[in-house]
């Protein structure tokens, strides 16, 4: 599972710097792509895994708890979001923090659908 962590955390900070590279620095679009892709992995995963067989428990876990743990990341949106509210950008900042929860969410079930046809 740690091995599986330090590939999701690798993963995250490379995408992450060539999203903040194209997307600049006024707004996190960075953090929320990789969180919401996180949970749209994760809804495949676990349809796949715990209602159509594909993937065995310890792959489950591995995946899930490792890869896809260290790929998204909560602390991250929560820093942001503050950041956001002390430069004043009190709109970005709300947007931030319940547009990457709504669009988490969504894409959640999404990918839970997904994972159930596959």
């Amino acid at each position: 599972m740690a091995l599986g962590g330090a590939l999701g955390a690798a993963t995250r900070w490379v995408l992450g710097g060539w999203l903040a590279e194209r997307f600049g620095p006024t707004f996190p679009w960075h953090t929320m792509i990789i969180n919401v892709t996180g949970a749209l992995l994760l809804g495949v995963l676990m349809g796949a895994s715990l209602e159509r067989g594909f993937i065995s428990p310890d792959w489950r876990v591995f995946l899930g708890t490792g890869v896809l743990g260290g790929y998204t990341t909560f602390s991250t949106l929560a820093y942001e979001s503050v950041a956001l509210f002390e430069q004043g950008a009190y709109g970005p900042a709300l947007f931030n923090m319940f547009g990457s929860g709504v669009l988490g969410l969504v894409a959640a079930v999404a990918g839970l659908a997904i994972g159930r046809i596959l």
